[in-house]
């Protein structure tokens, strides 16, 4: 199989990978504190990657140090927003479009903070996302948020000034380093939340446990490791278009796992969605390699 063709072949899975990810932590979270599971999740994946960091071209300066604890920052508040949002959703697959929105946050956000202009792409995608964002809480006629979509709303966007921050820093920093340093962050503030704000029980279900491994190797290790062979052998192009893929994929899975059933409002939103990423990346990736 010719490397381009086995880079696709990995960012599909990367997806699929992902969209169980999110079966994976609501399960876990159903048997232990959503906190502590995902203290224990990301610092252990943090352990799992650290030997991959060793070596001269994963070097970190000092001075480069506190601004990759910023970004290990905001991709806590990211993940703790996401996993309380997981705990309390009766819809994955409604929350992984809605979380998909973050793409067509970061250009505002990159205006709001980095003074980057978006191109008149978004603007033109823009409104057919906020449509289906609207299709997605319509409920009986009106737009109704519920407290679930909100967390996960809220999670997008603080996802988007991650994004634009990383962006900016992994010019500089190792990505391996980087990436490892920002799941230790979210794994300790994680933890720290845990340790004032919930009560861990004294035993946990051999299942919970089994679940919870999962989401450590597969969902998190794994699906990092096969998402960057994938991203190093195709292009950025490419494997943006393909991570799309990650809502649609959830959507599959929590229908097989949760017998999950949406409207046909809530599936046009989906689909509204689906087309203004699709459109957006495309055309902006066309405008780079002209």
């Amino acid at each position: 199989m010719q490397p381009q063709r086995k880079a696709e072949v990995f960012l599909v899975l990367t997806t699929f990978i992902a969209a169980w990810g999110w079966v994976f932590s609501r399960e876990s979270v159903q048997g232990m504190p959503i906190f502590a599971f995902l203290g224990s999740r990301f610092l252990l994946a943090a352990v799992i990657l650290l030997p991959f960091c060793l070596g001269k071209r994963n070097r970190i300066q000092l001075q480069q140090i506190p601004s990759i604890l910023m970004t290990g920052g905001w991709m806590a508040l990211n993940l703790v927003l996401w996993i309380y949002a997981v705990a309390t959703t009766d819809s994955l697959g409604e929350g992984a479009f809605i979380m998909s929105l973050a793409m067509l946050f970061v250009p505002l956000v990159g205006w709001v903070l980095l003074k980057i202009r978006p191109t008149r792409y978004f603007w033109q995608a823009l409104p057919v996302a906020v449509l289906g964002l609207a299709c997605l809480t319509l409920f009986k006629g009106q737009i109704q948020f519920k407290s679930s979509q909100l967390w996960f709303l809220a999670a997008a966007i603080v996802q988007a000034i991650y994004f634009c921050y990383t962006s900016v820093y992994a010019r500089s920093v190792p990505i391996l380093p980087l990436t490892t340093i920002q799941l230790a962050c979210t794994g300790i503030v994680g933890l720290m939340l845990s340790f004032f704000l919930e009560e861990w029980p004294t035993t946990i279900a051999t299942s919970t446990l089994m679940w919870f491994i999962a989401s450590v190797v597969i969902a998190t290790s794994l699906r990092f490791i096969l998402q960057l062979i994938g991203q190093k052998n195709t292009t950025a192009a490419n494997a943006a278009i393909i991570m799309i893929l990650e809502p649609v994929m959830t959507v599959f899975v929590a229908a097989i796992w949760y017998h999950e059933r949406m409207p046909a409002i809530q599936i046009l939103g989906c689909i509204l969605i689906l087309s203004a990423l699709f459109y957006y990346r495309w055309r902006s990736f066309r405008l780079l390699s002209k």
